[in-house]
């Protein structure tokens, strides 16, 4: 074959909502060439590859705006899982922390801190961003994006420090942020209920949102708190954008969608870009540690905390905090426990009811016990809902992340659904046209991250493709039985190679590291 491709009978979502009659997509040099009637092009070449679509919905392929796969993206269950979703590219170094740049010392500390959401990377083992994009070259199916996560730049410069920077700190900072984006970083993002991001003041936060937006890059952030703080957090954003002018992405929105959307409505309204990613669950993942921790802990260095966390002097100050998270306790499931792994998949008052001990300090025990790698799975608080969850995704600034954690013996299964959730619950049940879904799944994430000829099925674009079956898909992943595939997409292209046939992995990686289009 020699490297053309003809999906065949496929049909192509228009701008008014219709599907065209069948279609021809032609690829060749991994571009689409021409879109043609289905037939009227004349003879096929003798080595061009066919590609029954059988009136398959031909889409380009999606963009998961929110996805820790930087380390998970080489292991084939994760790709197949990406792949039977119509993933085909993926945007990590999310929530401020991740592997580059980094010296030894930071990239040691942002793979612990980290490990139950990032995993630990096969080959890389600290620096540039140039580097680690480098990793992915020809290596793995789909293409990996990179964030410049703040966390890892303020960890570089000022060590796990509970304070503001100082001029000459701050300095550092940008310099190391301005390479970042130089080596090729789609923008920066923070991380703000995290540490050590979370004792930046908002001087350090426009200092580097300046680079960014200098360079028509976008601030992603895991804000300062999500729900009944949405709107206070949301606000910070918006302080940031004016003084900086940089184009604003929300990580993972979630709350009462009428108060969080009434903000987006006004922020638009006075000039600022405004977007936000979600997923459709009314749970969510991250670390122990971020979910149950003070920040006034020195959560930044495992070692101190954990010494604080044994100290019987901090016994008042920590019962005091845990006495105001009775409401959480019973809304969390362990997803990865290291060493204690008979507790993943239970709730915490089992597990504190297997220990003998309270909900308190079975977390303590656990944070000590894996040194704060353990993860958990949870449920929102009553201020969202699934009119929220619906209502977020309907929206114009919109995009599709699924937050996807790998790791554990029971990780969230957006990792493995979201893609096909939406598809199934906004398309097939719901008020999405397919050419909506083109757009909230691929098309707007590839314009805000400056993906250059991705997100959209017009000659001369990169043939990231993939052939949704709209009656069949629909995401099969549950929190029982997380890790299974989705259904409905069986065939996927990657720059014009097929990565996914028939429902399997072809072994084909035509994958990159991409870089941001230069700012016009």
């Amino acid at each position: 074959m020699n490297g053309t491709i003809l999906i065949r009978g496929a049909r192509v979502p228009q701008p008014d909502g219709s599907l065209s009659e069948p279609v021809d997509v032609h690829v060749a040099r991994g571009r689409i060439a021409a879109i043609t009637r289905a037939g009227a092009r004349g003879a096929v070449a003798q080595d061009t590859g066919i590609l029954d679509a059988q009136g398959r919905v031909v889409l380009p392929g999606f963009v998961d705006a929110h996805t820790h796969a930087e380390a998970a993206v080489f292991e084939p269950d994760v790709q197949l899982a990406m792949l039977r979703q119509g993933i085909t590219t993926v945007v990590t170094g999310q929530d401020g922390v991740s592997f580059a740049p980094t010296d030894r010392a930071t990239y040691d500390w942002a793979s612990a801190y980290f490990a139950a959401i990032d995993g630990t990377h096969p080959t890389f083992a600290g620096g540039s961003v140039g580097d680690l994009l480098t990793t992915y070259h020809r290596a793995v199916p789909v293409n990996v994006a990179y964030l410049a996560p703040h966390g890892t730049l303020r960890y570089r410069v000022m060590g796990a420090a509970q304070r503001p920077a100082s001029d000459e700190e701050l300095a550092a900072m940008v310099g190391l942020l301005e390479q970042a984006l130089d080596d090729g970083a789609c923008g920066l993002s923070t991380g703000l209920e995290y540490v050590p991001a979370a004792y930046a003041d908002e001087r350090e936060l426009i200092a580097l949102a300046k680079v960014a937006a200098a360079r028509g890059l976008p601030h992603v952030s895991h804000m300062r708190g999500y729900e009944d703080k949405g709107v206070t957090a949301f606000e910070e954003l918006m302080r940031i954008a004016r003084a900086s002018d940089v184009a604003t992405h929300v990580s993972h929105l979630h709350g009462p969608a009428h108060d969080l959307l009434e903000q987006v409505g006004a922020a638009r309204a006075a000039g600022h870009d405004v977007s936000y990613d979600s997923y459709p669950y009314l749970r969510g993942c991250s670390i122990l540690s971020m979910v149950a921790l003070p920040t006034w802990l020195p959560v930044a260095d495992p070692a101190a905390t954990i010494d604080a966390l044994r100290n019987p002097a901090m016994a008042g100050r920590l019962g005091d905090h845990f006495a105001g998270l009775t409401d959480l306790w019973p809304r969390i499931t362990f997803a990865s426990v290291p060493g204690m792994e008979w507790a993943e998949g239970l709730t915490l008052p089992d597990v504190a009811a297997r220990l003998g001990r309270s909900a308190p300090d079975t977390v303590v025990e656990i944070l000590t016990t894996t040194a704060l790698r353990a993860s958990c799975v949870f449920a929102q608080p009553p201020t969202n809902s699934p009119e929220s969850v619906r209502t977020l995704a309907e929206h114009d600034g919109h995009l599709a992340g699924s937050d996807a954690i790998y790791w554990g013996g029971r990780p969230h299964p957006r990792g493995w659904g979201a893609f096909a959730r939406f598809l199934d619950e906004h398309v097939r049940r719901g008020s999405w046209t397919w050419w909506d879904a083109a757009q909230h799944l691929s098309a707007r994430a590839a314009r805000r991250f400056a993906l250059a000829d991705r997100g959209q099925l017009v000659p001369g674009a990169v043939a990231d493709i993939a052939l949704v079956d709209p009656e069949l898909v629909r995401d099969d992943a549950t929190y029982e039985a997380p890790r299974t595939p989705a259904s409905g997409i069986e065939d996927v292209l990657v720059g014009g190679v097929p990565v996914l046939s028939g429902g399997e992995l072809t072994g084909a990686t035509p994958g990159h590291g991409l870089r941001p289009a230069p700012a016009a």
